[in-house]
């Protein structure tokens, strides 16, 4: 059985699913993908793991770097797996590339290379979004690319990180926003 249970965030309305081992789902309603692995019947109910996974985005958009997650069930072919993984490792605050990720997954493969798109379809499939953070994914020369969520969210998310974070990790002046300027409320990015 899957069950559900809402959150209210800054950045609008936050569905959380989780069955009996944890977190399946967390996205934001209306996102490309929303729900896409919610199964037809699902219940509303306060679980473990949904009232863990509430309290990780309390702390998170309260501007504290949550120190553990929810428990989490992450189903996925292997390699979107492996690419879900180390986005779990990207510290709060910081940001990669696409071809960061797919320079690292070709070095433990042992490929020469593999497709910086193939990884951006995984990060768009990511299922768990926030706690396993796709937003911290940017394209090559800090343009912001690709967020399920949004891009008016991304950069309010890295936006805030930045400033609630260490200030030396994440530089907002290499980050492009520029195409966003016509997409973007004003109040919906931090101040920094």
């Amino acid at each position: 059985m899957t069950f559900i249970q809402h959150y209210d965030s800054p950045l609008g309305a936050i569905l959380l699913a989780a069955d009996d081992v944890g977190l399946t789902g967390l996205g934001f309603e209306g996102q490309k993908y929303f729900a896409a692995t919610l199964p037809a019947e699902v219940q509303i109910k306060e679980t473990p793991a949904l009232r863990e996974g509430r309290r990780w985005l309390a702390l998170y958009f309260a501007g504290k770097e949550p120190k553990t997650s929810p428990p989490l069930h992450l189903i996925g072919t292997p390699f979107r797996l492996s690419v879900w993984k180390i986005l779990s490792e990207i510290p709060y605050g910081k940001t990669t590339t696409y071809g960061d990720i797919a320079q690292r997954l070709a070095q433990e493969r042992g490929l020469p290379s593999l497709s910086a798109r193939a990884v951006g379809s995984a990060v768009g499939r990511n299922p768990i979004s926030l706690i396993i953070p796709c937003h911290r994914v940017i394209g090559r020369n800090g343009r912001l690319t690709g967020y399920a969520g949004g891009l008016h969210r991304k950069a309010y998310l890295l936006t805030m990180e930045r400033r609630h974070g260490d200030r030396e990790t994440l530089d907002l002046e290499t980050l492009d926003f520029r195409h966003l300027t016509s997409n973007v409320s004003s109040s919906l990015i931090p101040s920094h």
